[in-house]
């Protein structure tokens, strides 16, 4: 089993340019592809309702109802449950650590997708959607905070990119099960796949930085060295880590939180904000909803559980690529790609629905929105989709990582639940055509706050990133307390 290879087994990783081979360790890839399981399920979560709301309105066995009010409410609930998740995660991260606390989400997915398929009323589905939403808040805060203290940064954008793919499998498996299954046993398969990913957990060690905050400095030499190879000197790293924490105590007069507020601190937590909020603003779960009526008014025969299907395989080829040029292009110039390509084909939406509008024959042109919502989710995935929870890992100081990843997160699925929320009321306010250019024009303005406003990390250090913000005067712990070479996702 590949489990039992050597902690000192490496991959090689060539760089661009004539930068020197990173060498990364299979321990850190083993790292990375055990919370990118726990991302699996995060994926999977999102997108039960896509097949399952269609199952329990079709089964006749249902012992329940489920209106049209009721499906939205299950639809939505998920979304705003996490982010009371995100909300208690960074708390939980500082307390009982990173593991413990994506470790700790297992149970409870297992338990949630238990009550959904025992589900003998929608009180029921609702509170197993909710259960189901609380640990997804706390996992997309946890996994990148923990990817981002392992990883080396010379490969922490391939590794850090692989809870985001991992994520889009789970999608794709659910599209395809939801096929052949019904929705109950879509969550019985729902409540299997945590239990991977929970004995993957129990192999992994805690990050070295948090064993740092705690004063167990010898665990954090042996948590490090597990990461980086037997063979590896850990001794500057771990005496950076460990200088760089004693100086951030030492220029601490203030609680977590209130150092939220301090100067140095507000540009990144503006730039992770920002980032998020031009992820979901820039309507991809609306599109995704409409992907249905675009393969309908495309003239597409295709069977709608199909359409989901080719949109979920292009989600999840997409990130794939990402992972493999993140590295190489940078964080900025897959962002541009992202923001142009969306805000192009958004724009093209619109015009096109516009157009049908009018009354024009639009059949010969019925290729236009299909080719559209590929090109829309390919340039998704590439940037805006995995990006800003990457970054968040990135940018956000140390000292306040916990509380500030909380606040991003919790604003993240704020912003998801109002564009869930208010979709239908705003279509039929403005109609398609105006939701989408309005989609278009916010992604536009995405695409200027990321020129202005957003840093490149590729290859950098935590604490050249850190040193970015604060200057080079004051030599914050923050960043660097999670080593020159962490960092992921």
């Amino acid at each position: 089993m590949k489990i039992l290879m050597r902690a000192d087994t490496h991959v090689n990783i060539e760089l661009p340019g004539n930068a020197p081979v990173a060498k990364c360790t299979f321990t850190q890839v083993l790292a990375a592809l055990s919370v990118s399981m726990c991302s699996m399920v995060v994926g999977y979560s999102s997108s039960y309702t896509s097949p399952g709301l269609v199952s329990m309105r079709d089964n006749a066995t249902a012992t329940f109802e489920v209106t049209k009010e009721t499906g939205m409410w299950i639809g939505s609930i998920m979304p705003l449950s996490a982010l009371f998740g995100g909300m208690i995660g960074g708390p939980s991260i500082e307390y009982i650590g990173r593991r413990n606390t994506i470790l700790a989400t297992a149970l409870p997915f297992i338990a949630a997708w238990l009550l959904i398929s025992l589900a003998a009323n929608v009180a029921m589905v609702l509170a197993g959607r909710a259960l189901c939403g609380f640990c997804v808040g706390i996992a997309s805060l946890s996994l990148p905070v923990y990817l981002g203290e392992t990883i080396q940064a010379e490969v922490r954008g391939t590794l850090g990119l692989l809870p985001t793919a991992f994520g889009n499998t789970g999608i794709l498996v659910c599209f395809i099960a939801g096929m052949y299954l019904d929705w109950r046993n879509l969550a019985l398969l729902g409540a299997a796949l945590p239990i991977p990913f929970m004995i993957l957990m129990f192999v992994i060690p805690e990050t070295p930085r948090w064993y740092i905050s705690k004063g167990k400095t010898k665990r954090a030499r042996k948590s490090l060295q597990w990461l980086r190879g037997k063979g590896t000197d850990i001794t500057d790293e771990l005496s950076s880590v460990q200088k760089l924490h004693t100086e951030s105590e030492r220029n601490v007069s203030q609680g977590a939180f209130m150092q939220l507020f301090k100067k140095n601190h507000l540009k990144p937590l503006f730039i992770s904000l920002g980032l998020m909020f031009f992820q979901q603003f820039s309507g991809i779960n609306a599109v995704i909803f409409y992907t249905v009526q675009i393969f309908r008014d495309a003239g597409s025969s295709i069977d709608e559980n199909i359409s989901t299907i080719v949109v979920g395989i292009v989600n999840f080829i997409s990130t794939f690529v990402a992972a493999s040029v993140i590295d190489r292009l940078g964080r900025k110039m897959l962002l541009y790609i992202s923001a142009i390509s969306m805000c192009l084909t958004l724009f093209t939406f619109g015009t096109f629905f516009y157009v049908k509008a009018t009354g024009v024959d639009v059949t010969a042109f019925g290729w236009i929105p299909l080719m559209s919502l590929i090109i829309y989710v390919i340039g998704f995935s590439l940037g805006f989709g995995p990006i800003p929870w990457l970054m968040m890992g990135e940018i956000l100081p140390v000292k306040i990582r916990g509380s500030a990843a909380s606040v991003a997160t919790a604003f993240n699925w704020s912003c998801t639940f109002v564009v869930t929320k208010t979709y239908e009321d705003i279509v039929s306010v403005i109609g398609p055509y105006g939701t989408f250019w309005m989609f278009g024009t916010i992604v536009l303005v995405g695409f200027i706050f990321v020129i202005v406003s957003v840093p490149e990390t590729r290859g950098r250090s935590l604490e050249e990133i850190e040193k970015r913000f604060t200057g080079p005067v004051r030599r914050m712990s923050a960043v660097a307390n999670m080593k020159p070479m962490p960092m992921a996702c």
